[in-house]
C-alpha cells in the first residue's frame, strides 16, 4: 500500500460543534450523518464532522472505535453504509496509514525526489526549451515568433519554479530526510534495503514535501525515535495547511494539536482544546452526564412505581395509559462502558545486590558493521533507565544483550547476585501457543496467589468479555504482542527489561502499565519513544551515539533540553563558518523598481518657471502667486514629512532583503556542496537556518510591498 495523495475531485466530510474561530475558517471538509457497520456491528451511527483551514486535530478514541476506518472514509478509500460528505475543491489531501508501505527500483534521494515530480517535469521542460531555442538561433530563426513564444514560456516556466522554490529540491529533499532521522550515506542506498519502519519514513518525508492542504496521519510516531519525533512535531508546527493525527503519544498531542475529537460509541464529540483539555473537559462532561442519567433514571422509576401499582384499576387506567406513552417518548440518556480505576501491581521481585549488571569492554558486530565497541555499563539496583538515540544506534541489541540472548564478540557480561530478569519485545508473540486461550495462556505463567486477578489484568490490556476465551491463534499481531506482555508482567523480577512495550496499548493501558513501573521496586531499562511514557518513570537516560553509550542523570525533559541546546550551538557553529561575504545587490531579486508616480513624473517633467500642462510658456507673476507658493511649500514640507521615513525604511529593507538573498544563496551552494554533505550535523542545521531565512525572506518581502504601498498612497495625497 502507498500513501495516499488525493486531489479536490475526491468525495468528502465535518463536526458538530465548533468555536467561532473554526466557524470564520472555509470548511474544507464536512460529513453529516455519517453510518458505517461491519456484521452488523456499528461504528459510527449519525456522526458529523467538520475540518476547516489550518486546523490541528487529534482523533481519540479506544482501540476499535474506528479512527483509522474514519480517515479512509474522508479518503475515499472505504465507502460509507449512509450520511453526507463534502470536500473543497481547493484542496489535497495526504494520507499516511499505520503500515504497508513499501518502495523499492530508486535511491533514497531519487524516491523522495518523486514528491517534486510537477517541478522535475518543468526542469525537464525548461532543458527541452532551452535546445529549441538553440537549434532555431542556429537555424537563422532567431527573431521568429516560435522564438518568442519559446522565451515566454521558459519566463512562465522559470516564474513557476522561482515561486515554488524549484530551484532547491535537493535541500529540501535532505532536509526532511535528515530530520527524519536518515545520514548523508543513507541518499544513494536503494530503498529496497530499508526495513519496515524506514520505508513508513519515506513515505512521511514524501508526504511532508508534497504539502497537501490535509495532511492525515495514522500513528505516525511508531516508526519514529525520540530524536525523529522531536523534528517532526516542530515541523507540523510550523505546516503551512491542516494536520489531523490519530495517535496515542500523549506528549506528541499536547505539543500539536489544538482541538480534539473523540471517537466513542458510534458518536464525534468535539472538544477545543488540546490532548491533555480534553481529559479534563471530558471528566466534566461525564460528570454532568452521570447526574442526568440518575435524575432520569429515577423519574423513570417512579414513573414505573406508579404503572405498576395502578395497572389493574380501572379508574387509573387512563393515567397508567398516559405515562406508558410519556417513558415511550423519553430519549434515553446511555452512559459508557468505563472500566473505572483498574491497577495492577508487578509481583513483589526478590532482593539483588547492589550490582545488577557489568558490561565491560563489549563489542558487538553484525557482519563487518560495528554497533558497539568497547562499550562499559553498570546497572544498579533501582536503576530506572530510558534507551534513547536514533533508530539503528543498538538499543534493542544492547537490551537483548542484557537480557542474555544476543552474543557479543569481545568483552564481559557479568550478572550481579540474585539477579533475575524479565524481558519483552513484541517478537516474543511468535513464542506464544496458538490453540491455547487467552486466559489459559496467563493461567499457566501465573505464580500461586495470582489466578484471581488475571481477568482484571486482561482487562488492563484490552481483553474483556469474551476475548479471553479466543485462542491465540486467532488473534491479531497486536493483541498477541499485548497478551505477551501481560504474560511477562506475571514473572517476579527485580530486573525488567522492556523494549517498546507501548506500540499496541491505548492510552488507558499505557497509563496502567505506567502506574505499575512506578509502583515497582525493582529496577528496570525502557526502550521507548513515547516521552509521556517515560517522563514520569526514568531517572537516568542511556544515550545512543555513534556506536557509543553514556548514561545521562536526569530525567527525558532533561535530556531533551541537552540536545536541544547541542543543536543551537552546532547551527551557531555552522552558521559562523560558512558564512562569508554577502553579494551586494542595489535591489532585492524579486522585488521589481517602482516607477515614479503619476504625479511625480509630471512634476519632473515641468521646468522652472512653468504650470504643468503650459507647454513651458513664460507667465507673468499673478497676484495670488504669493499664497500659491506658500501653499506649495506647506505641501512640499507635508510631502517630504510623509515620504521620508517610509523611503528610508524601504531603503534599509531593500539592503536587508539583499542580504538574505546572498545568505539563501550562500546555503543553497553549501547544501550542494559534498563536503558539506558528509556531515549531517552541519547539513541539519544548515537545512534549519534555511528553512528560517526563506520564511523571513518572505516576510521581508511583504513588508517591502506594504511599504511601496504607503509610499504611493502618500504620494498620492500629498500631490497636490
Amino acid at each position: 500500500m502507498q500513501p495516499t495523495d488525493l486531489d479536490a475531485s475526491a468525495n468528502t466530510g465535518t463536526i458538530a460543534h465548533f468555536n467561532q474561530r473554526t466557524q470564520r475558517r472555509p470548511a474544507l471538509i464536512t460529513i453529516s450523518h455519517l453510518e458505517k457497520q461491519y456484521g452488523g456491528e456499528y461504528l459510527f451511527r449519525d456522526l458529523s464532522l467538520r475540518i476547516g483551514d489550518d486546523e490541528r486535530i487529534a482523533i481519540v478514541g479506544p482501540n476499535g472505535a474506528g479512527k483509522s476506518t474514519l480517515l479512509k472514509i474522508i479518503l475515499g478509500l472505504v465507502d460509507p453504509d449512509a450520511g453526507e460528505m463534502i470536500r473543497s475543491r481547493s484542496h489535497t489531501a495526504g494520507y499516511l496509514p499505520q503500515d504497508g508501505i513499501a518502495h523499492a527500483g530508486k535511491t533514497l534521494a531519487d524516491e523522495t525526489a518523486t514528491a517534486f515530480d510537477d517541478l522535475l517535469a518543468m526542469h525537464a521542460r525548461a532543458e527541452e526549451i532551452a535546445g529549441e531555442i538553440d537549434a532555431l538561433v542556429a537555424a537563422g530563426r532567431g527573431e521568429s515568433p516560435e522564438v518568442l513564444d519559446l522565451v515566454d514560456e521558459m519566463g512562465k516556466l522559470q516564474h513557476h519554479l522561482e515561486h515554488r522554490e524549484g530551484w532547491s529540491i535537493g535541500a529540501k529533499v535532505e532536509e526532511v530526510l535528515f530530520g527524519l532521522g536518515f545520514k548523508a550515506k543513507d541518499m544513494q542506498r536503494e530503498t529496497s534495503e530499508f526495513s519496515g519502519g524506514w520505508q513508513m519514513r519515506i513515505a512521511l518525508a514524501k508526504l511532508l514535501l508534497r504539502e497537501p492542504t490535509i495532511l492525515m496521519l495514522d500513528e505516525p510516531t511508531n516508526h519514529l525515535d525520540i530524536e525523529s519525533l522531536t523534528w517532526l512535531e516542530e515541523y507540523l508546527k510550523g505546516y503551512d495547511g491542516s494536520v489531523v493525527v490519530i495517535s496515542h503519544d500523549r506528549r506528541f498531542l499536547d505539543n500539536l494539536t489544538r482541538r480534539t475529537i473523540e471517537i466513542a460509541n458510534g458518536k464525534a464529540a468535539e472538544y477545543k482544546g488540546n490532548y491533555s483539555y480534553y481529559l479534563k473537559e471530558r471528566e466534566i462532561r461525564l460528570e454532568m452526564l452521570r447526574s442526568s442519567y440518575e435524575n432520569q433514571q429515577e423519574a423513570i422509576r417512579a414513573t414505573m412505581a406508579f404503572v405498576d401499582r395502578f395497572r389493574y384499576q380501572a379508574t387509573k387506567a387512563r393515567q397508567v395509559q398516559s405515562r406508558l406513552k410519556q417513558l415511550d417518548k423519553i430519549e434515553r440518556i446511555e452512559m459508557d462502558d468505563e472500566q473505572g480505576s483498574i491497577s495492577f501491581d508487578f509481583p513483589q521481585p526478590p532482593s539483588p545486590g547492589r550490582i545488577l549488571m557489568k558490561l565491560e569492554g563489549v563489542t558487538k558486530a553484525y557482519g563487518p558493521e560495528p554497533v558497539f565497541s568497547d562499550l562499559n555499563l553498570t546497572l544498579e539496583r533501582g536503576d530506572r533507565i530510558a534507551f534513547l538515540g536514533s533508530n539503528g544506534a543498538g538499543k534493542s541489541t544492547l537490551a537483548r544483550i542484557i537480557a542474555d540472548l544476543e552474543p557479543i564478540q569481545a568483552g564481559t557480561r557479568t550478572p550481579g547476585y540474585n539477579v533475575i530478569i524479565s524481558y519483552y519485545a513484541q517478537h516474543q508473540a511468535d513464542d506464544l501457543d496458538p490453540k491455547k486461550t487467552v486466559l489459559e495462556t496467563l493461567e499457566d505463567a501465573a505464580p500461586a496467589g495470582l489466578q484471581q486477578g488475571l481477568r482484571r489484568l486482561l482487562g488492563c490490556f484490552l481483553f474483556t468479555g469474551d476475548d479471553v476465551f479466543k485462542r491465540v491463534g486467532v488473534l491479531s499481531g497486536g493483541e498477541k504482542s499485548r497478551l505477551a506482555l501481560a504474560k511477562m508482567l506475571l514473572v517476579p523480577a527485580n530486573l525488567l527489561i522492556l523494549d517498546e512495550p507501548t506500540n499496541h496499548l491505548d492510552v488507558k493501558s499505557k497509563a496502567v502499565l505506567q502506574e505499575a513501573l512506578r509502583r515497582f521496586t525493582g529496577a528496570y531499562c525502557i526502550v521507548s519513544h513515547d516521552r509521556d511514557f517515560l517522563e514520569p518513570l526514568a531517572s537516568k537516560v542511556a544515550e545512543f551515539r555513534d556506536g557509543h553509550v553514556s548514561l545521562f542523570l536526569g530525567g527525558v525533559t532533561d535530556w531533551l533540553e541537552k540536545q536541544r541546546r547541542e543543536r543551537e550551538a552546532a547551527a551557531a557553529a555552522a552558521k559562523k563558518s560558512s558564512k562569508g561575504p554577502v553579494p551586494q545587490a542595489a535591489v532585492p531579486t524579486k522585488v521589481s523598481v517602482a516607477k515614479p508616480a503619476p504625479a511625480a513624473a509630471a512634476k519632473a517633467a515641468v521646468k522652472p518657471g512653468t504650470r504643468p500642462g503650459a507647454d513651458a510658456v513664460r507667465t507673468a507673476p499673478q497676484p495670488h502667486d504669493k499664497d500659491r507658493k506658500r501653499k506649495e511649500a506647506e505641501r512640499r514640507q507635508e510631502r517630504t514629512k510623509r515620504l521620508r521615513p517610509l523611503q528610508t525604511a524601504r531603503e534599509k529593507l531593500e539592503k536587508k532583503i539583499a542580504e538574505q538573498e546572498g545568505r539563501k544563496k550562500q546555503i543553497e551552494a553549501s547544501l550542494g556542496d559534498p563536503a558539506v554533505c558528509q556531515s549531517p550535523e552541519r547539513v541539519s542545521a544548515l537545512s534549519v537556518e534555511y528553512r528560517e531565512l526563506t520564511t523571513n525572506l518572505a516576510y521581508s518581502y511583504d513588508e517591502w510591498a506594504n511599504l511601496e504601498g504607503a509610499i504611493e498612497q502618500a504620494d498620492r495625497e500629498t500631490a497636490g
